[in-house]
């Protein structure tokens, strides 16, 4: 049966019913209200709400009250050569009585969260935003300031704007409520590629990359990351996970090998602490990822936890978990901003998982391990 749901795409959030009596519970952290507003819950990928409605008392009196399969196949069946993955990955935002998903098409639609009923879509195929060969993506982000609020979202090679309401382009954004990714993204560039969601920091839309893997070749594109305005596609800032000349890291791209040296992506997920203004990237391996005889050093600032700005991109801090790496051992998950008290001291924490089986803690604000890390020599 589960076999079946994935082959159809069925959305995964499809809402289960409970006849139990209506009651508001608030969250004190995370999520909040019931809403599920960022791909983690919340900017600081949490993945908490307090709804304490369902437990273990009451679970097994859920039914299926409605099922959504996604939109791609309206696309498909008006061309026949469109072609996507079938396996469904984003996670819907729910904000008031809508969710909001992307899809493997770079399509966006609206559900109500209901009665499973699409509200309406965004017809990438339509926008030609849609490469025709869909995969994998992970869904949308929502800003609001109160009175205004959209959808952000990258479907191909592009970041698109979106009404909540209607899902129209927003045309003050960008050119047309579209902005072209591949710009400003180096001469190496063949295709732009990433299936992670945007993450809103303040009035900023932060996307990352996932520039291609190449066993082959030593050139590759960085994956930088950038930082969009959220009302008008601008471009704020664009930072380089393979430092330039004159930038501090590049000292650890030994021979020049910085000038054609690449990835290194954000192909994950990021958090944001928003009262702090910064950015977390869990940054990936460089190329390529199991030989690095041609680019010697440290190699900074793949394989590390990078926190910066997120009105500049300035970068704030950066831990290395892994020196020089060979064994692409990517940071392969969102960190997840906690409070803790140790030793008697209150601190805001920044937690990355990673690949190694370690899971890393650290001052959020100042970079510094919550607990020792001992770093041993290694030949060599």
């Amino acid at each position: 049966m589960v076999r079946q749901l994935l082959r159809r795409s069925i959305l995964w959030m499809g809402v289960l019913g409970l006849a139990l009596p209506a009651s508001p519970v608030f969250g004190q952290q995370g999520a909040q209200n019931g809403e599920w507003r960022s791909y983690g819950g919340d900017a600081g990928s949490t993945k908490y709400s307090s709804l304490d409605v369902i437990d273990e008392t009451n679970v097994q009196d859920l039914e299926v009250v409605w099922r959504w399969q996604t939109v791609d196949y309206e696309r498909q069946a008006e061309d026949p050569d469109v072609r996507f993955n079938s396996l469904l990955l984003a996670t819907p935002l729910k904000v008031g009585d809508a969710l909001f998903t992307s899809t493997n098409l770079g399509q966006a639609a609206a559900i109500d969260a209901v009665t499973g009923e699409t509200l309406w879509v965004y017809n990438s195929v339509a926008e030609g935003t849609s490469a025709g060969r869909g995969r994998g993506t992970r869904g949308l982000a929502y800003w609001t300031d109160g009175s205004d609020e959209r959808l952000l979202t990258v479907s191909g090679e592009h970041l698109v704007a979106l009404g909540t309401r209607t899902g129209e382009l927003y045309p003050e954004f960008g050119e047309n409520g579209k902005v072209d990714l591949r710009q400003d993204m180096g001469p190496r560039l063949q295709r732009y590629s990433w299936n992670a969601a945007p993450l809103i920091c303040g009035d900023v839309v932060v996307v990352g990359a996932a520039m291609s893997d190449s066993p082959t070749r030593q050139e590759a594109t960085p994956g930088y990351v950038r930082g969009y305005d959220v009302i008008t596609g601008e471009l704020r800032w664009r930072f380089n996970p393979v430092p330039q000349p004159g930038e501090a890291g590049n000292e650890t791209w030994e021979d020049g090998s910085w000038q054609y040296s690449g990835n290194a992506n954000v192909w994950s997920l990021m958090s944001a602490d928003e009262e702090l203004g910064y950015v977390y990237l869990p940054v990936s391996t460089p190329t390529n990822d199991w030989y690095g005889g041609h680019r010697l050093g440290d190699n900074l600032f793949a394989e590390s936890l990078v926190a910066l700005e997120c009105a500049t991109g300035e970068r704030v801090w950066h831990y290395q978990m892994i020196h020089h790496g060979l064994w692409d051992y990517d940071n392969p998950a969102a960190p997840n901003l906690v409070d803790i008290t140790v030793d008697g001291r209150p601190i805001r924490a920044v937690v990355q998982v990673t690949k190694q089986g370690f899971t890393y803690v650290f001052d959020r604000v100042t970079g510094e391990p919550v607990w020792p890390i001992v770093e041993l020599p290694v030949p060599p």
